[in-house]
């Protein structure tokens, strides 16, 4: 009973498209048929289901991977991009972050661990201040110090920040580091800069990010904060990707 139960459920669960094809008393004897079969086997649901949801996210792996490829050259070899680790690296992460984002910060240790341990990656750093107008201030503040040479280190303040990034935080901060605050104010206020976030913001929907931290990792695009070991697997499959 398994074997037709399974194939029929999925076909009415599949819509009313595919029950157009059967006439009424076919329908009634589907459903007589489906209903006898999880009275005697529930299980037959929980599969069916389980079958559905693996099916769906098969296509929704594929599609992330299909945007990834179309938006290669964005996401991957974008020269104003901030990039930290080996410029030349042999695999590439590409960072969605969100300066006050809780799960970045917990996840940056991890990152700076990675790149620590493999010298053969490149991090490609992408602006996503979706938290509000404070992390919009924070990422002005972070791509202005791109222009002085200074992004990794003024990144890793921020992302070590307990407090709000408020412009006489992120003032201590720069000056901390060795940036020249008077410049990096005057650059906050380009209009370039609102331009690259909007551009990162458009990337992200494109590859249907909906939050930060987002990684994406060779084909592979990974929602939410991962730890060091899933961070070096990931690297070490997209390594093997490369490779074959």
């Amino acid at each position: 009973m398994r074997w037709l139960a399974l194939p029929v459920l999925a076909l009415g669960l599949a819509g009313p498209a595919l029950a157009q094809g059967f006439t009424a008393e076919q329908r009634a004897e589907i459903v007589r048929i489906l209903r006898d079969a999880l009275r005697q086997d529930p299980a037959i649901l929980r599969e069916a289901l389980q079958g559905l949801e693996e099916a769906d996210q098969r296509d929704r792996a594929e599609a992330r991977r299909a945007a990834i490829a179309q938006q290669g050259d964005a996401l991957f070899r974008d020269a104003a991009d901030p990039v930290k680790g080996n410029p030349r690296g042999d695999v590439t992460i590409v960072e969605f972050f969100d300066a006050r984002c809780g799960y970045c910060k917990q996840m940056h240790p991890a990152m700076e661990a990675l790149l620590r341990r493999d010298a053969n990656v490149r991090v490609v750093l992408k602006d996503l201040p979706i938290l509000g107008p404070a992390s919009v201030v924070a990422a002005r503040a972070l791509l202005a110090s791109h222009r002085q040479g200074r992004y990794p280190a003024f990144q890793d303040a921020l992302m070590a920040l307990r407090v709000e990034p408020t412009e006489a935080v992120l003032r201590q901060q720069a000056e901390r580091i060795g940036l020249d605050w008077a410049r990096l104010r005057r650059d906050m206020d380009d209009p370039a800069l609102q331009r690259r976030i909007e551009a990162n913001l458009r990337l992200a929907q494109a590859l249907g990010i909906e939050g930060t931290p987002a990684l994406v990792i060779g084909e592979t695009l990974v929602p939410g904060a991962v730890d060091l070991p899933a961070l070096e697997r990931l690297v070490a499959e997209a390594r093997g990707a490369a490779r074959r």
